[in-house]
């Protein structure tokens, strides 16, 4: 079958509501002045702190940005912005420190200006002109990088920073049905993506917690995880081509369902963060939507318990589409658990055949290790409900919701920040033990008061992916201090117990120190020296990665 080509661009003339220029989201979303009050109240009886209460939020006519640097060459005005509002929104993505910094007002080190290319060719004419120019050039998607792998405040003698926004690029240019896959342009968000692929009953099936401000491109470039705990798991299982401008020219690798030709030309730019080239376009593999859903919440006195649970489903086949395993603190603020129990959120999906079977070999592998599940969850259900519904549904809620509600947390002086890693099964339960006993006890030293909770976001045969969440209230003026040394020993954790820095957030500038460690030497000399023959002038995302020695 003959791919189908998609040439009118997606969507209408509808007025889409302005980006926040400093935390996540639109302009006015998130917890107004009365929900963060009680939420400041609430945490403040929590901890014991009773001077907890929300700061003012930021506005953009309270910003003092530094005179720009760099002008764009009226060759580039069309696409060109030196707007106040666009060159804060770009200077961050949206971090923890991210949002502290903004609400602290400070944005020292914005983009000099920041492009908009609407086609492949203006991405060409940015990159040659910052080339000439020697000014450092940011690749940039839907800016919702948690790791600082957007940031513009670069070291180096650059003689400015652009920002190479390609939300321009939004556009699904190709579908092959025959072969379930797709071509489309790097800059599209998550919405837009699915928009134009549901008339054609297809899907990316790809939905990280970011997804409606994220891009394909971002995805590919940070090498994403989406929403899904077994089989596809992170972008790279999706992409099947890319198509890469560099300044040293522009390549494309070629479509296959697989290839033992050498080392994949893809994998090269499959989580190279912007460093060695911008992504324009990628050819995806797509899946059937489906239409078959059964799910289950399944409680277990222990955390314990629930993991030698997950073990065995990770291993027995039935790769099921949802297998989020929370620990009772974390089932507690986000499944609505009692707090004394550990939640399993089990879930398949079909777009071919009953689930019946594997939901029920799944259950009984559950209660093999004590959980507890209700009758009726052995049901193949085709209505969208059954992700809304009891513990399921909180926490799909609370997934979704869980970024603006971060801002809210920063505003009123706690500390809200998240690391994630993946180890194998041997390793687990000593690296467990390491954190929840050494970040939990920093935790109350340095802050005075906190939780940490645990839950599992992937899991695979050989090992989970474990995510912890920290709260705590922080000294105001103290945040970042108290941030970075709490970082720091997580990262150190990992790095000791033989775990990943990062398993699905990127490395940006905020896990280097780990990254470091981890990555071995001679292949950080390999990534230097593709870095200089695609990149000359080392103009792409300096910092990120790996530095010139």
């Amino acid at each position: 079958m003959r791919p189908e080509k998609l040439l009118p661009r997606f969507g209408n003339n509808a007025p889409v509501p302005r980006r926040s220029f400093w935390g996540w989201g639109y302009e006015g979303a998130g917890p107004d002045e009365g929900a963060r009050a009680r939420l400041a109240q609430s945490l403040g009886e929590r901890f014991g702190r009773a001077d907890l209460s929300p700061a003012p939020l930021p506005r953009i006519e309270e910003i003092a940005l530094p005179a720009p640097r760099t002008r764009p060459p009226a060759a580039l005005s069309t696409i060109a912005s030196e707007e106040p509002w666009e060159r804060a929104r770009h200077a961050y993505g949206r971090s923890y420190r991210d949002a502290v910094r903004a609400q602290r007002r400070d944005f020292a080190h914005p983009p000099d200006w920041v492009a908009f290319p609407s086609d492949e060719s203006q991405v060409e004419d940015v990159l040659d002109h910052c080339e000439r120019r020697g000014v450092a050039v940011i690749p940039y998607g839907g800016g919702s990088s948690v790791v600082g792998g957007v940031e513009t405040n670069v070291d180096g003698e650059y003689r400015g920073v652009v920002t190479l926004d390609l939300s321009r690029l939004d556009r699904v240019l190709e579908i092959d049905r025959g072969s379930r896959a797709a071509r489309i342009q790097a800059g599209v968000l998550g919405p837009a993506l699915e928009d134009q692929l549901r008339p054609h009953g297809l899907t990316l099936r790809h939905f990280p917690q970011s997804f409606e401000f994220s891009s394909l491109g971002g995805w590919i470039a940070t090498r994403s995880g989406g929403h899904f705990a077994t089989r596809y798991t992170h972008i790279d299982d999706f992409v099947e081509s890319v198509r890469v401008v560099t300044p040293a020219g522009t390549l494309e690798t070629r479509r296959l369902p697989g290839s033992g030709a050498g080392p994949a030309p893809e994998r090269w730019f499959v989580g190279s963060e912007g460093t060695l080239g911008v992504i324009t376009e990628a050819w995806m593999r797509l899946q059937d939507r489906p239409t078959r859903r059964a799910n289950a919440s399944v409680r277990f006195a222990s955390f314990e318990s629930g993991v030698a649970a997950v073990h065995a489903l990770s291993q027995s086949g039935l790769e099921p589409a949802n297998c989020r395993l929370l620990d009772p603190g974390e089932a507690l603020t986000s499944a609505g658990g009692s707090g004394r129990e550990a939640i399993l959120v089990l879930g398949f999906e079909s777009h071919d055949h009953d689930l019946d079977a594997g939901m029920r070999r799944a259950v009984e592998l559950c209660r093999d290790h004590g959980g507890d599940v209700p009758d009726d969850a052995v049901r193949t259900r085709s209505d969208a409900g059954v992700t809304r519904e009891g513990s399921a549904g909180t926490w799909r809620s609370s997934f979704i919701g869980a970024p603006y509600l971060r801002d809210a947390l920063v505003s009123i002086g706690v500390l809200a920040e998240t690391f994630e890693t993946a180890v194998t099964w041997d390793r687990f339960a000593k690296l467990h033990q390491r954190v929840t006993s050494e970040v939990g006890d920093a935790l109350r030293r340095i802050c005075g008061a906190g939780t940490l909770t645990c839950r599992f976001t992937h899991v695979y045969p050989d090992g989970p992916a474990p995510y912890y969440s920290l709260l705590a209230p922080v000294k105001r003026g103290s945040e970042l201090e108290q941030w970075g040394e709490l970082k720091s020993l997580a990262m150190r954790v990992l790095s000791d117990e033989g775990a990943t820095v990062t398993h699905h957030h990127a490395v940006g500038r905020d896990h280097r120190p780990g990254y470091d460690r981890e990555r071995p030497p001679l292949f950080a000399r390999a990534l230097r020296a593709a870095k200089r023959e695609l990149d000359p002038g080392w103009l792409l995302n300096p910092g990120v990665l790996f530095d010139r020695a």
